[in-house]
């Protein structure tokens, strides 16, 4: 069975990006061709990159990077979901990006953005950073408004036609993910 993560990709006190991937799981899991975990960056409290080697080399010295990275490696793609933050994603987010390498290699990766203009800046330079290493990004990626998907901009109401890309994204996805598999075995 194929192992995906959903990754939430912010550590903001009161943030909607908890919502958002709930939401992503939970339909994710309606599904029966992959397994798919909910993987939150803020229970690893990574801090600014603080290894002394580069990820390449998977020399970890610190038991957060160790923790990090073995949980990142049991999976065979992602689908992160991220805020944009000042037209990027949340610096939390490329920390914990940072701090691996070869754990990202050869998996498929999907997005789900969200801020004021669908958080398509953020999913832009997420995947030049997924495309670095080494992660298939697929095409479809969902595009959420504060504006018009949440409710005084905290509670989220996903419009109903976001279903729609939510589904095409992780059909792609999924296919993906399993010839992104046949790499690595």
């Amino acid at each position: 069975m194929l192992k995906i993560a959903v990754i939430l990709g912010s550590t903001r006190p009161g943030r909607n990006a908890e919502a958002v991937a709930n939401w992503v799981l939970a339909e994710a899991k309606k599904r029966t061709d992959a397994e798919f975990t909910l993987v939150d960056i803020a229970d690893f409290k990574l801090p600014l990159l603080d290894e002394p080697a580069p990820a390449m080399m998977q020399q970890y010295t610190q038991p957060h990077t160790q923790a990090w990275s073995a949980e990142i490696a049991k999976y065979d793609g992602y689908i992160f979901v991220t805020p944009e933050y000042n037209h990027t994603v949340p610096g939390a987010l490329k920390n914990a990006l940072d701090y691996l390498n070869r754990e990202w290699n050869n998996k498929a990766a999907g997005f789900v953005g969200f801020g004021s203009a669908g958080g398509v800046r953020a999913v832009e330079h997420l995947r030049q950073i997924a495309s670095e290493l080494r992660m298939a990004h697929v095409r479809d990626q969902v595009q959420l408004s504060l504006l018009t998907d949440f409710e005084n901009y905290s509670v989220f109401k996903p419009a109903a036609y976001h279903l729609d890309t939510l589904t095409a994204m992780l059909n792609e996805l999924v296919a993906w993910t399993g010839a992104m598999k046949t790499l690595r075995d």
